[in-house]
């Protein structure tokens, strides 16, 4: 089964090879209409048959569904708050106008129950050896009760489509609405603006890892920490061997001077394999683990082990 039903970009084509190409600066109307995010989530209550032909009501609980084709979203309480998908890119709308904000893609997953937008904030920064790093915004929720209405700032390593939030403690980079609570976008705002700070506190971050050299010993000592299995207390082999094949140089930009034998190069090979290597059952499967599910678990185990090396 695809995760991702429909999906829109700019650019070069997304790691993961999916979407439909728009040319930049597109109007948010257009990417709402190529991203299938142009359909609303309605509310219905919840009836059922008591083993008989009497219909029932059950007024606590309401069936979430898709305007368009009707599909059935999720079954939720009343107090559940709904976030439609083209909330999430008008979102943006502002931020590209006024801040220079780009969306890069946008799309749908499992058929409407998680729906997210990716947008370029033009910052970047470029580490020893032409290592480039951008920074984007990525909005994202869903209404199945997997994902918080959740604004996240992250990073993409250029050479290698590295993905990685941008999380340093505090929620600084982050701020997530729970479904109890109303989705105030202009609140959200407010909020990241005052950790936008944090892309500066990520570069000192990032540069301090790209000067802290790890010999092979400590990187397999490192990886046995990060990728143990919480259920067995121990790493897998396999894994531990692809994720240090990566950082002797076979990982994309592995051998540039910011990665090689350092903590920066540790943290990439771990995010290449979960973006790129780790096994999947389709592409899609691995955008959602890279975002939102284990992929982007391990990234960040990765990432809070890797600052202990520079604390």
């Amino acid at each position: 089964m695809h995760l991702v039903q429909t999906m829109a970009y700019v650019g070069a084509e997304p790691w993961h090879g999916l979407g439909q190409r728009l040319q930049p600066r597109e109007p948010i109307e257009a990417w709402q209409q190529a991203a299938g995010m142009d359909w609303t989530i309605e509310s219905s209550p919840v009836r059922f048959f008591n083993g008989s032909e009497t219909l029932h009501s059950f007024p606590e609980q309401l069936v979430l569904h898709r305007s368009d084709n009707h599909a059935p979203l999720a079954v939720v309480s009343q107090r559940f708050q709904v976030v439609q998908p083209r909330e999430i890119l008008e979102f943006y709308r502002d931020l590209s106008e006024v801040s220079g904000f780009e969306l890069e893609t946008a799309g749908v997953l499992k058929g409407g129950k998680k729906f997210w937008a990716l947008a370029r904030t033009g910052q970047s920064a470029v580490l020893k050896g032409h290592d480039q790093v951008k920074g984007y915004l990525l909005l994202a929720t869903a209404c199945d009760g997997t994902l918080a209405t959740t604004a996240q700032f992250t990073s993409v390593r250029v050479v290698c489509n590295n993905t990685l939030h941008i999380a340093l403690g505090d929620n600084m980079g982050a701020v997530k609405v729970s479904h109890r609570s109303s989705f105030d976008a202009d609140a959200v705002k407010r909020q990241l603006g005052i950790a936008v700070s944090s892309w500066d506190s990520f570069l000192v971050r990032i540069k301090a890892l790209s000067e802290r050299k790890v010999s092979d010993a400590q990187a397999e000592a490192f990886l046995a920490k990060v990728l143990t299995l919480p259920q067995h207390g121990q790493a897998p082999q396999k894994p531990i061997a692809a994720v240090l094949e990566l950082f002797q140089g076979h990982g994309k930009g592995a051998e540039l001077a910011s990665a090689k034998g350092t903590a920066w190069g540790l943290v990439n090979a771990v995010t290449e394999y979960a973006d790129h290597s780790k096994r999947a059952r389709s592409t899609d499967h691995r955008l959602d683990s890279a975002w939102f599910g284990p992929g982007a678990q391990l990234k960040q185990a990765a990432w809070q082990e890797a600052l202990k090396l520079v604390s």
